[in-house]
C-alpha cells in the first residue's frame, strides 16, 4: 500500500486495484464515465451496452472488495445507470442511501428535464458502518438575509448553524462556468465529496477514487486531512490532478475541527462538533431572531485558511474569503 497512499497512479483500475488488499480502505468513492460519448482526453467514452454494464460489473465488485467492513461506497452516475448499479451493488454490500444532488441540466425533448444527478450510498457492513449526522448553512435572501424556508411558529427551535443534511442536497451546485472548471467534461465540486468525506470519515482515514480525473476526491481528502488513493487512465488528467494537489494543505479547519468550506463560510460541518465550533460565532439571542439576523464568526487566528504555498492569486482569495467572515 506505501507507493499507493497519498498519491495518484495512472493506469486501468481493473489492474491496479488487484494490489490492494482486502477491507484495507475506508471510503470508495466513483464517478466513472456515463458512457454518453462524452469527450475526455484519453478515453473513448462509447461502449456498447452490455459490455459498460459487464465493465461497471467488475469495478464495482473491486471497490466493495476493498472497502473495510466499517467502510462505505459511493457511486455517481445518472439514474439510468444507478438503477444497473444498484442491483450488482445489493448482492454485495447493504444499501443506506440514494442521495439525490439538484443539479439542473437543458431539456432534451420528449422527456422531463434531467434536473438531479444521484449518489448511491452502500455499507460494506451496516452494522459496523461509521458514519456522522452533519448539518448544512441555513438558506437566506441574499438581499433581506431571512431565511428562505418558512419554519412557522418552530424558529425558537431552530438550531443556529443550520438543518441537518437530508438525501437530497440542494445546496451545492454544479461547476457550471469554464473559467472555474479544469479540461474535463465530469469536474464534480470540491465541497460535495467534502461533504461525503466528513460524513463518513475521520483524520487519517484512506479515500479511494478509481477515476479520479483532475483531482476533485483526492484534493477534498487532503484538504480534510484524510489519506488518499486516486487512479486515473488518462497521464493528462493525473498530472493535472499532482500539480493542484502540491498547492493544497491539509488545513480546512478551525482550531481542532475539520470542516467544509465554500466562499464565504462553512458549508458542511459534523452535528457533534457544532458545540465546539459555536464557541467561534456570535449567536443572536433570542434564538427566533435567527430567522432575519444570521449568526456571526467572530475569531480567526484558529482558522487554517492561509496555504503558504499557493501563489499570490490564491492568497488573494483568500484574504477576500477571512475579510467576508468578519462581516
Amino acid at each position: 500500500m506505501k507507493k499507493y497512499l497519498n498519491n495518484i497512479i495512472q493506469g486501468d483500475c481493473l489492474d491496479l486495484l488487484k494490489e490492494i488488499p482486502d477491507n484495507s480502505i475506508d471510503i470508495t468513492f466513483a464517478d466513472p464515465p456515463f458512457n454518453l460519448k462524452k469527450k475526455y482526453n484519453g478515453y473513448k467514452d462509447s461502449l456498447e451496452f452490455q459490455d459498460y454494464l459487464k465493465w461497471c460489473e467488475n469495478w464495482i465488485a473491486e471497490m466493495v472488495r476493498v472497502t473495510k467492513p466499517t467502510g462505505s461506497i459511493f457511486v455517481h452516475n445518472i439514474p439510468k445507470w444507478l438503477t444497473y448499479y444498484a442491483a450488482f451493488l445489493n448482492k454485495l454490500a447493504d444499501f443506506k442511501h440514494w442521495i439525490s444532488w439538484d443539479a439542473p441540466s437543458g431539456p432534451m425533448g420528449k422527456t422531463l428535464q434531467p434536473s438531479h444527478y444521484g449518489i448511491l450510498y452502500y455499507a460494506k457492513d451496516v452494522s459496523q458502518n461509521k458514519f456522522y449526522e452533519i448539518r448544512y448553512s441555513h438558506k437566506r435572501c441574499r438581499r433581506c438575509c431571512y431565511l428562505s424556508k418558512d419554519y412557522g411558529g418552530k424558529k425558537a427551535g431552530l438550531h443556529p448553524f443550520g438543518p441537518l443534511v437530508s438525501d437530497v442536497w440542494t445546496d451545492i451546485h454544479r461547476i457550471k462556468h469554464n473559467k472555474y472548471r479544469d479540461e474535463h467534461p465530469c469536474q464534480l465540486p470540491i465541497h460535495l465529496l467534502e461533504r461525503i468525506i466528513l460524513m463518513s470519515t475521520d483524520e487519517g482515514d484512506i479515500v479511494f477514487d478509481p477515476f479520479v480525473g483532475t483531482g476533485t476526491t483526492v484534493i477534498a481528502a487532503k484538504r480534510l486531512g484524510r489519506r488518499y488513493i486516486g487512479f486515473d487512465i488518462d497521464g493528462k488528467y493525473v498530472k493535472n490532478a499532482q500539480f493542484k494537489l502540491l498547492r493544497e494543505n491539509s488545513n480546512s479547519k478551525i482550531g481542532n475541527i475539520w470542516v467544509s468550506w465554500f466562499l464565504d463560510g462553512l458549508t458542511t460541518i459534523r452535528d457533534k462538533d457544532w458545540e465546539e465550533l459555536s464557541q467561534n460565532y456570535f449567536i443572536p439571542e433570542p434564538r427566533n431572531k435567527i430567522d432575519h439576523t444570521a449568526i456571526k464568526f467572530i475569531r480567526t487566528k484558529e482558522i487554517g485558511l492561509k496555504n503558504k504555498n499557493t501563489s499570490n492569486k490564491k492568497d488573494e482569495i483568500m484574504t477576500k474569503r477571512e475579510r467576508l467572515l468578519l462581516r
